[in-house]
């Protein structure tokens, strides 16, 4: 968490976010890259034809200002008692393509982004430009409605598929835990459609935290119709301070119809939500 970008629309979610990316980079040493992205609309000329052209210049210089100084105005409002190196950068593009390029050029770790949630027909047929990041960041996102101290993440929930294939998330989740001091609550959610006995829920689990020498954790196993509904209840049941849960990155029709479920349980939570697309 040493490289931490927070993409900012100066909304209070976003502010939220800012705040906590903060508190991650006094505990890490880390810096902090906000980035206002604007999708500034095109322009048309149609006396000789229609063609796009650049947005009025002064228009721009307008935006320019009015960004730097809310930028100005949230670090002060927003005061960190150490020394962090926090930078602005403003760009004229769709969100998710130049977040995505600011990543990579920065050598990004870690993205803290505010979230108003969403549901009904916004969630299914919409989604929110925080969903799109969780779905398609490259690297680790952590969803913020309201922020917390870094002392207030006590018990971290790990909703898990037992796959004893996945390393990769299990040692990001893993280094999750011990930035934060905290304990790791896995869980397997048992639904009709993926099927377990008590018996081998629980033996699943067993194997599962032997397999990955995981430290300071509990293993639950619970049952539910939907795997959302499962991991939202229990989540409310430890009150959890956080969950972190891997994402598959599904694209196009097989979005559509399978949905995400680690989208929507950032809908649907208060807590944040840290998020790891899973390559497939």
């Amino acid at each position: 968490m040493k490289r931490i970008l927070v993409p900012c629309d100066f909304s209070k979610p976003s502010k939220e976010a800012y705040k906590f990316a903060l508190e991650l980079a006094m505990v890490s040493k880390g810096e902090i890259f906000v980035v206002h992205a604007v999708e500034l609309p095109l322009m048309y000329e149609t006396a000789f034809g229609i063609q796009p052209y650049p947005a009025d210049p002064e228009l721009v210089k307008k935006m320019d200002a009015q960004a730097n100084d809310a930028f100005q105005k949230m670090k002060q409002a927003y005061y960190s008692p150490v020394p962090i190196a926090i930078h602005f950068t403003l760009t004229y593009d769709f969100v998710l393509p130049s977040l995505r390029a600011f990543i990579q050029e920065n050598a990004i770790d870690l993205v803290v982004m505010g979230t108003h949630g969403s549901s009904g027909l916004e969630e299914f047929l919409i989604g929110s430009n925080t969903e799109k990041v969780v779905r398609f960041s490259p690297v680790p996102v952590l969803s913020v409605r309201t922020a917390k101290g870094y002392g207030g993440i006590q018990n971290i929930v790990f909703p898990s598929t037992l796959a004893l294939n996945q390393t990769d998330l299990v040692q990001h989740v893993v280094s999750l835990q011990e930035f934060f001091k905290a304990k790791l609550h896995i869980v397997f959610i048992n639904t009709p459609e993926n099927f377990k006995t008590d018996e081998e829920g629980r033996s699943m689990l067993e194997e599962y935290a032997k397999h990955y020498n995981l430290k300071n954790y509990t293993l639950n196993f619970k049952n539910n119709f939907s795997e959302r509904d499962g991991i939202l209840d229990f989540a409310e049941d430890i009150k959890a301070d956080m969950i972190a849960m891997a994402t598959h990155s599904r694209k196009g029709l097989k979005h559509f119809f399978l949905g995400s479920v680690a989208e929507s349980v950032v809908n649907h939570l208060d807590c944040p939500v840290w998020t790891y697309s899973i390559k497939q």
